[in-house]
C-alpha cells in the first residue's frame, strides 16, 4: 500500500510537500481550483525542486478551465524538473467549476480530452478541435528540453461512476475512486475500468493502479467520534461530501444517501435564504480547507465513518488492511488545514509505521 497526501495549494505552505516525503509519503496531491487556492502548477513547480523522492501531481486538474495542450504543456514542465516522479491527476472539475456557478464537464468532452492530453505526454502527434476546426498538434522542438515527454507523464483519472471508470481504462495509466472504497466497490470499478480498455483493443492486464481520496481519524481511547479534535481535523473534508450530494440533487433531483438523511431538511433551510444565483458559493466556502462554524453540527459519527477511514488505531489498520486486499493501491489523505501538520505526522507514525 501507498500512501499519499493531497496538500492544500497554498503558495507558501509548499514545505508541506518536502516534510511528507521525509515522514516517507509516496506522493504528493496538489489540488487545481482557481477561485479558492494558488495555482497548482505554480506550486508544483516550487515543489518539484525541494524534493527528490516524493511523487508530485495534480489531484486533480480541472478539464473545464485548462484546454487539453495548455494541461499537458504545464505538466510537461514539470516533468522536466522532476522527471520520473511527476503525475497528472485529471477530473471534470466538481469544485472548480461550480464556484463559476456552471457544472462539470460532460463525459463525452472528459474522453476526448484524455485521448489528446496522453497523446501530446506521449511525444505524439494528434488531432485536436478547438472552436470547431481540427488540426494536428504536437510538441515541437522537443529535443531542446523545454519540456519532457520521455518519460511520459502517467496520467491518474478521476473516476466515481462506472463511465468515467471506462473511461479511465481507455486513456489512463491509474484510476482514482470514491471515498472511501470497500471490495466490492473495487471490483465493481475494475470491471468497469477493463470494460472500456477492451472497448479499444486496449490491454490493461488484470489490474490498473488505483488510489483513493479520502482522510483518516484515529480515535483516541474513550474519544467520541465526534470530539471537537476530530471535527477540527475532518470536517472540512467530510463536508465537502455534503456539498457534492446538494449540488446532485439540486440538479436531478432524488434523495440524499442513508447517512445524510438526518440533517437533510435542516442543512437544506439553511441555504434556502441565500440568493439562487450566490447559493454556488456560500455552498464551497472553506472546502476542504476549514469547517464553518454553523456546518459543524452536521458531522455526525455516521456520516464521519462513510466518509473517513475512522476508528481506533487498530481499528483503522484493520481497514487499511482491507481496502489493500481488495485492490486500492493508494490512500491519499487530505486533512484540513489547521492541522495538516499534525495529521500526516500522526498517520506516519501510528498507522503507516506499521502497515508491512
Amino acid at each position: 500500500m501507498d500512501f499519499g497526501v493531497c496538500v492544500l495549494t497554498k503558495i507558501d505552505e509548499v514545505g508541506i510537500v518536502s516534510h511528507a516525503e521525509n515522514l516517507g509519503y509516496s506522493h504528493a496531491w496538489v489540488p487545481d481550483s482557481q477561485m479558492i487556492w494558488s495555482d497548482c502548477y505554480a506550486f508544483m513547480a516550487l515543489a518539484a525542486q525541494q524534493t527528490r523522492k516524493i511523487n508530485i501531481g495534480t489531484g486533480v486538474s480541472v478539464v473545464g478551465t485548462r484546454t487539453a495542450p495548455v494541461t499537458a504543456h504545464s505538466i510537461a514542465t514539470i516533468n522536466r524538473i522532476a522527471p520520473g516522479r511527476t503525475f497528472l491527476g485529471l477530473g471534470t472539475g466538481n469544485t472548480a467549476q461550480r464556484l463559476m456557478g456552471q457544472r462539470p464537464v460532460l463525459m463525452k468532452e472528459y474522453e476526448e480530452y484524455l485521448r489528446v492530453v496522453r497523446a501530446l505526454l506521449h511525444g505524439e502527434e494528434v488531432d485536436y478541435t478547438y472552436k470547431g476546426k481540427t488540426f494536428p498538434i504536437k510538441f515541437l522542438m522537443q529535443d531542446l528540453k523545454f519540456m519532457e515527454c520521455d518519460p511520459p507523464v502517467p496520467m491518474h483519472v478521476s473516476g466515481f461512476g462506472p463511465r468515467a471508470q471506462g473511461i479511465a481504462g481507455k486513456y489512463g495509466d491509474a484510476l482514482v475512486v470514491s471515498i472511501p472504497p470497500n471490495p466490492a466497490f473495487m471490483t465493481r470499478a475494475m470491471s468497469a475500468t477493463k470494460a472500456g480498455a477492451d472497448e479499444i483493443g486496449r490491454d490493461i492486464g488484470g489490474h490498473m493502479y488505483t488510489s483513493s481520496l479520502t482522510t483518516v481519524v484515529v480515535q483516541e481511547k474513550g474519544e467520541p467520534l465526534d470530539s471537537d479534535r476530530i471535527k477540527e481535523e475532518c470536517g472540512a473534508f467530510v463536508m465537502s461530501s455534503v456539498h457534492y450530494i446538494y449540488e446532485k440533487i439540486k440538479e436531478q433531483g432524488g434523495d440524499p444517501p442513508p447517512h445524510m438523511r438526518s440533517f437533510w431538511k435542516e442543512y437544506c433551510a439553511m441555504l434556502d435564504p441565500i440568493p439562487p444565483e450566490r447559493r454556488h458559493m456560500r455552498v464551497h466556502d472553506g472546502h476542504c480547507t476549514y469547517l464553518l462554524p454553523e456546518e459543524a453540527k452536521f458531522l455526525t459519527p455516521e456520516l464521519i465513518k462513510t466518509t473517513c477511514i475512522a476508528g481506533t488505531e487498530g481499528e483503522v489498520l484493520e481497514q487499511v488492511k482491507i481496502l489493500a486486499d481488495a485492490g486500492l493501491d493508494q490512500i491519499i489523505l487530505l486533512p484540513s488545514m489547521t492541522t495538516a501538520y499534525r495529521v500526516v505526522e500522526d498517520f506516519s507514525r501510528r498507522i503507516m509505521s506499521k502497515v508491512a
